[in-house]
């Protein structure tokens, strides 16, 4: 089978992300005997200098990861509404949604304690070792992707008008960064060297000096520049200056915690994702509906699986959330999904219907439905954040996914604090984030803001096991789409031929993706496009034009537009490890040996 690029297989380390130089810092962590936690960190790091449009350090990070000898664990490094952030508070205000930028959508920053307790518990390295990469790009400057720059044009009036200090950063000579022009942030570097200097100062040892830095984090300069910022007013998507709720003891109060995986087992697969504060148990329910499963590639295969995410999304819609009022159990319960299979006609539905787990009745937010036809989905860069001209965001994200020799294998999926999200902090290099425009302004909702709760996130890694033991870390940016990519990918993998003795993740990566939009969008304004199906050009004209007959509002996108995904295996009889990665933008790497 053609595929973009060859399937990497080899049997000392194997790493996946979404940026070649994020790749190239973790397999460079690998070959100086570091294993997959030291290089996730030191790669997770480098993509905030990277990918400052899908990611920064005031971000969330969910990780998912299995040491060698060790079950599959969650580490979520997402943080919740700071004690301010009540919808009473938001409502004075006169809004109806949390806006999709500046600071009242900052919710309490966790990616930097989640990566210091991966890099603490399940590293080697010191923090100065894993720093040392993006304090490089950092001080002597990355070649800017295309999308940097083009999504710095779409604000640069923003910049230029409210928020300066972006505009000092990301406006060199009031232009945006040209495609492969150096970017550099020196306060972003000089962050990173001042926390290791306090750090160090601490003591010697390697655990004493990531506790430090942590401390540093919450209580130090960091904590107090990013309450700072946060009670200065900006111009968000409501189109008013307002400032945020989050304050210093709100960070000082927060620490990434490990939790078990939500978990489901699928013709021989068992996979792992986060819990209900997710949209990870979305890809679950995808495949606890699948029991006959269509010829892999058929117009019924494509139908069937965009009509199973359609009732997956609308459960996601009613139970989800940092305060669910029903199990995981129940919605995955074999009796549920055969009553909810047999919703799955020969037509598309253009209604969102949510389930009655243990018979209780759903409740869904008040959300705005789009006229408009499917929008069809952008030629390269696909889930790439789309920015109107007063900040107003359709985020997105970046991935990484890595096994070492000794079977140690994470995936994570860090996003948030984008350079589109906030002002930048000037003394820091970076802006706050807008995780809680995914939570509803409305009370006794799983997904209601609440102060303390985690507002539902998009973020998705995945695990997978089989007979217990890790065997694939994958996962992609895309925001929604992620878990409609990702089910997808899976049963590329799980369904289609192997190679060379091992997975064929390029071929699955590789294979003609779509999404489905017929329930309400996780970021501002919050719509939904009833029977709305963006598939690539590549899928082929019978597997379009049968869709459309079935009733489907198919938009036909480019050839490559559809996914980010990124994926590693090992083969646990053999030891062979393999990766592969997403051709689609340029952008995505695969390295190994």
């Amino acid at each position: 089978m053609f595929t973009t690029r060859p399937t990497l297989q080899g049997t000392f380390g194997m790493v996946s992300s979404t940026h070649w130089l994020a790749s190239a810092a973790a397999m460079a962590v690998l070959e100086a005997d570091g294993n997959a936690f030291d290089a996730a960190v030191a790669a997770g790091f480098v993509l905030h200098v990277a990918e400052p449009h899908l990611n920064g350090p005031a971000g969330e990070v969910p990780i998912i990861f299995a040491p060698a000898d060790g079950p599959a664990r969650v580490l979520c490094g997402q943080g919740p509404a700071p004690a301010g952030a009540s919808i009473e508070h938001y409502r004075g205000l006169g809004l109806d949604l949390v806006p999709g930028t500046g600071p009242l959508a900052a919710a309490v920053p966790g990616a930097f304690d989640a990566w210091m307790l991966l890099l603490r518990d399940h590293g080697t390295k010191s923090l100065a070792q894993v720093l040392s990469y993006a304090i490089g790009y950092a001080e002597q400057g990355i070649p800017a992707v295309e999308n940097i720059g083009r999504t710095v044009a779409e604000v640069a009036e923003l910049f230029t008008t409210e928020w300066t200090t972006s505009a000092a950063l990301y406006l060199k000579d009031g232009k945006p960064p040209a495609p492969g022009a150096l970017l550099r942030n020196p306060a972003l570097a000089a962050t990173w060297r001042r926390v290791l200097a306090e750090a160090e100062a601490a003591g010697p040892g390697r655990e004493t000096q990531i506790d430090a830095a942590r401390r540093v984090w919450r209580e130090g300069f960091i904590s107090e520049a990013l309450a700072a910022a946060a009670a200065r007013p900006a111009m968000d998507t409501s189109g008013e200056r307002h400032a945020g709720t989050l304050t210093g003891a709100d960070i000082a109060n927060f620490e990434a915690t490990y939790e078990d995986p939500a978990t489901y087992t699928w013709n021989g697969w068992t996979v792992a994702k986060c819990g209900l504060w997710s949209q990870g148990p979305a890809l679950l329910q995808q495949l606890a509906l699948l029991e006959d499963v269509p010829d892999y590639g058929t117009p019924e295969y494509y139908h069937v699986l965009i009509e199973g995410s359609k009732l997956a999304m609308a459960d996601r819609e009613a139970w989800y959330g940092d305060n669910p009022r029903v199990s995981l159990d129940a919605l995955l319960a074999p009796e549920y999904n055969a009553e909810r299979r047999k919703l799955i006609g020969d037509t598309a539905s253009a209604e969102l219907r949510p389930g009655s787990p243990d018979g209780l009745t759903p409740r869904l937010a008040e959300f705005v439905t789009s006229n408009a036809a499917a929008a069809v989905a952008v030629p390269i860069g696909a889930g790439e954040p789309t920015v109107g001209s007063n900040g107003a965001t359709k985020g997105d994200t970046c991935h990484l996914d890595i096994v070492d020799r000794w079977g140690n294998m994470v995936a994570a999926t860090p996003s948030g604090g984008w350079l589109q999200s906030n002002p930048v902090v000037p003394e820091l290099g970076f802006p706050l984030g807008t995780r809680l425009q995914m939570a509803w302004l409305e009370p006794d909702l799983p997904n209601s803001l609440t102060p303390g709760r985690r507002p539902r996130t998009t973020l998705s890694p995945s695990l997978a096991l089989r007979d217990g033991r890790a065997v694939m870390a994958f996962g992609t940016p895309g925001g929604d789409q992620q878990d409609q990519w990702s089910t997808h990918f899976l049963l590329a993998v799980a369904l289609r031929d192997r190679v060379r003795g091992g997975l064929d993740l390029q071929g699955a990566i590789d294979a003609p993706n779509w999404h489905q939009e017929s329930f309400p969008g996780s970021f501002y304004p919050r719509t939904v496009n009833p029977g709305a199906v963006v598939v690539e050009s590549r899928i082929g004209d019978e597997v379009i034009e049968e869709l459309t007959r079935r009733g489907h509002r198919v938009a036909v996108g480019g050839a490559w537009s559809e996914g980010r995904l990124c994926a590693v295996a090992r083969d646990p009889e053999t030891g062979v490890l393999s990766a592969g990665a997403n051709p689609r933008g340029m952008q995505g790497y695969a390295s190994g040996r």
